[in-house]
C-alpha cells in the first residue's frame, strides 16, 4: 500500500437488543461514507452484549439475521449511490447443528470482514478468551459461553492496506500480531469490550506495544459505557432484573502508527461515536525501512537454527 487511506471507528456501546444495534450501526455507516472513509470497523460483539452465559446462548440465534441486514444495508448503499464502503465487525454466532449433535452448544465470537458488495469475505473467529480474576475486578470466563479459534484468518487485501484480524484479548498474545505481520499485514485491527480496570491499566500500553512489535498500524474500536442488557426484554418486571453488577466498558477506540502514536482517538467519556484516521503509508515504509526489525529478525532466526 502507498500514499493515504481513510478509515473510520464506529465506536458503540451495544445493548442486549440486536435491532437497536443495528440501527445505530446504520447511522455510523452513513456518517463514515459522508466523512469518505473507505472502511470502517466497529468493536467485539457489536451485535449484543449479553447479561450472562446462559443470555449470550439465546441471542446468538438472532445475530444471522443482524449480518444478512448488514451485508444488505451495505449493498444498498452502494446501489444506490455508487458509493464504497467496506465493513469489520464483531459479532456472536450459534453453534452449528454439526456442534450441537456433538454437545458443542457455546457460540462463536468472530470478526466478520463484509466488502462494499455485501459479501463475507473473510471470517476470523477468537482464539485467546478471557478467562481471568482480575484482583479488586470481576471474575471473567468467556470460554462458558464462548468457543475458541484454532486458526489465523488469511490477511485481507482491503482498500486501506493489507489487514490482519485479531479480537480484543488476542492483542495480549504479541506472537498471534508477529505471524500476521509475518504473513503480510500493514494493519492490524482489535475490536474490543475491555473491562474498566483492564482498560486504565493496559489498552493503550498494548495498542502501542503491538504497533511498535510489528511496525504496523494497530486499529483498535471499542465498545464504551454501561450496557443495557435487558433491552430485548419485552417483559419489563423490575423484579427480573439484576443491575448490582452492571457491564461496563472501557472505550478509548484509537488508531496507533507504526512509531507508537495515537493518530486519533474517541472523546473523553463518549459511548456511541465516530472516529476518523488517516493512515500515512509513507510513515509504515520510513519506519520499516529505518528500523529494518523483519530483516534483523530473520538473520538471528536462521543463526539460531544453525547453532
Amino acid at each position: 500500500m502507498s500514499g493515504i487511506s481513510r478509515i473510520a471507528i464506529g465506536q458503540l456501546c451495544s445493548s442486549s437488543s440486536l435491532n437497536r444495534n443495528l440501527e445505530t450501526v446504520k447511522r455510523l455507516i452513513g456518517k463514515a461514507i459522508d466523512s469518505d472513509a473507505q472502511m470502517i470497523f466497529f468493536p467485539e460483539a457489536t451485535d449484543y452484549i449479553s447479561r450472562d452465559a446462559a443470555h449470550s446462548k439465546k441471542l446468538a440465534y438472532g445475530s444471522p439475521l443482524f449480518v444478512e441486514e448488514l451485508r444488505g444495508e451495505i449493498r444498498n448503499v452502494y446501489e444506490k449511490t455508487s458509493k464504497k464502503i467496506d465493513v469489520a465487525v464483531g459479532v456472536h454466532l450459534p453453534p452449528t447443528v454439526f456442534e450441537m449433535e456433538k454437545g458443542e452448544n457455546r457460540v462463536k465470537n468472530v470478526l466478520l470482514y463484509i466488502n462494499y458488495k455485501g459479501d463475507i469475505v473473510q471470517s476470523y473467529q477468537k482464539m485467546h478468551l478471557f478467562d481471568v480474576d482480575v484482583p479488586n475486578g470481576p471474575i471473567m470466563l468467556e470460554s462458558k459461553s464462548v468457543q475458541p479459534g484454532h486458526s489465523y484468518a488469511d490477511i485481507v487485501e482491503s482498500p486501506a492496506g493489507k489487514l490482519g484480524l485479531a479480537i480484543c484479548y488476542d492483542i495480549r498474545f504479541p506472537e498471534q500480531s508477529m505471524e500476521l505481520r509475518s504473513r503480510g499485514a500493514e494493519i492490524l485491527c482489535f475490536p474490543s469490550a475491555f473491562t474498566m480496570r483492564t482498560g486504565e491499566a493496559h489498552w493503550e500500553l498494548l495498542g502501542k506495544a503491538r504497533a511498535m512489535d510489528t511496525q504496523c498500524f494497530v486499529v483498535m474500536p471499542a465498545q464504551s459505557g454501561q450496557h443495557r442488557v435487558y433491552e430485548d426484554e419485552e417483559d419489563d418486571e423490575a423484579g427480573k432484573r439484576d443491575d448490582s453488577q452492571p457491564r461496563r466498558s472501557w472505550g478509548h477506540s484509537m488508531v496507533i502508527d507504526p512509531w507508537g502514536r495515537i493518530i486519533a482517538q474517541s472523546s473523553q467519556g463518549s459511548d456511541t461515536e465516530l472516529i476518523i484516521a488517516d493512515l500515512d503509508f509513507t510513515i509504515l515504509q520510513s519506519v520499516r525501512t529505518n528500523m529494518p526489525l523483519w530483516q534483523q529478525r530473520s538473520i538471528l532466526n536462521k543463526s539460531l537454527q544453525n547453532e
